[in-house]
């Protein structure tokens, strides 16, 4: 018997091309200067954002890189291992589930992976952060 779905408190604007869940990433959780997303550039982002050469692939076809024809791209490869090395996280393995199983599917995961007791720990620092907008945690 499948696990049913429980809704996500992430948003499936906050996941980068990349893969990248940016509702965990510290420029989005700290409380000044809230990033919005790297699907939502502004005076806010964090300069690698506005500058980064995934998010303005012109070969991707899809709002994901895992669709791609070249997929795993050099760039995503170098960005994948540079954040299994400092967070243990991994865009390839995260953009193949969304891939495979939707978006909506990734986002339930990531909920199980990042949501702790109504709060949201940080991929970068590892502290938690709270749920903003009225979101429900576990």
């Amino acid at each position: 018997m499948e696990k049913a779905l429980t809704p996500s408190p992430f948003e499936i604007k906050m996941v980068a091309p990349c893969g990248i869940n940016c509702a965990v990433c510290r420029a989005h959780l700290r409380e000044r200067n809230r990033c919005a997303g790297c699907r939502q550039i502004g005076n806010h982002s964090p300069i690698s954002c506005q500058k980064c050469f995934i998010r303005a692939c012109d070969q991707r076809e899809d709002p994901y890189c895992g669709s791609c024809a070249v997929f795993p791209c050099d760039r995503i490869k170098h960005l994948d291992k540079r954040y299994r090395i400092r967070y243990g996280m991994s865009e390839i393995e995260n953009l193949t589930l969304i891939r495979e199983a939707g978006i909506e599917a990734f986002l339930e995961v990531e909920g199980e992976k990042w949501i702790v007791d109504g709060c949201v720990r940080c991929v970068h620092d590892r502290q938690l952060y709270p749920l903003r907008g009225g979101q429900q945690g576990k």
